[in-house]
């Protein structure tokens, strides 16, 4: 697994909920304090026993974990890079659903190594979406589910989305988008190439927090 996983799932840990709790993982995943090194290689086995210990310490099922890893790839400050270079991707949450498949050979130009899963949007009829995402590594479906409904936030679209059921070998998000203009979104200038934050819900009007289709794994 690329060190930039491994990395991100260290940051998320201690962004969240604190160094010393990363600390504690840390130890019960044989694993120095110091963390990885984002730009070198781990065996898989050592992501898989990372995020078994970060599920137990957390008490939350593996899916969650990634889910919420998806969430604070896009929301944190420490990545707001991610969320940089989502938000180059179109003016409104479609646009964005819109330019998915580019994503990871766009990711590959900065970082070519970079083994992201592959991803294809399917457009059905009434504003609904179904997105495949292909990868031999488990675990992306989640990860994407959360960076989705973190960037329908930042955009203020309301949407409805969860995993298909009965998806095996490749995961895929039913998406539903009721309203690309629900409520004001976090700001963000195209021109400028800069992201922008803490911009206020429009008044009167709803979080844009997106609403899930049943509980989480």
């Amino acid at each position: 697994m690329h060190g930039l996983i491994n990395r991100s799932i260290q940051l998320f840990m201690r962004d969240t909920y604190g160094e010393e709790r990363w600390r504690a993982v840390a130890r019960a995943a044989g694993i120095g304090p110091e963390g990885f090194e984002p730009m070198l290689a781990y065996d898989d086995s050592v992501t898989d026993t990372l995020l078994a210990m970060v599920a137990t310490h957390l008490d939350k099922p593996e899916a969650a974990v990634l889910e919420d890893l998806g969430t604070y790839l896009v929301s944190h400050e420490t990545t707001r890079g991610v969320r940089r270079l989502l938000r180059f991707s179109g003016e409104s949450f479609a646009d964005f659903l819109h330019s998915l498949d580019d994503l990871p050979s766009r990711s590959r130009l900065a970082m070519p190594d970079l083994d992201l899963p592959e991803l294809e949007l399917r457009e059905e009829q009434g504003g609904r979406f179904r997105l495949f995402v292909l990868s031999t590594q488990r675990g992306w479906g989640y990860v994407m589910l959360g960076l989705l409904r973190a960037m329908a936030d930042d955009y203020g679209a309301l949407v409805m989305m969860d995993m298909a059921p009965g998806a095996s070998s490749v995961a895929v998000i039913e998406i539903a988008l009721l309203d690309s203009a629900y409520a004001e979104g976090r700001a963000f200038s195209l021109a400028e190439g800069v992201a922008q934050e803490g911009v206020a819900p429009a008044a009167g009007k709803a979080s844009a927090r997106t609403r899930q289709e049943g509980g989480t794994p």
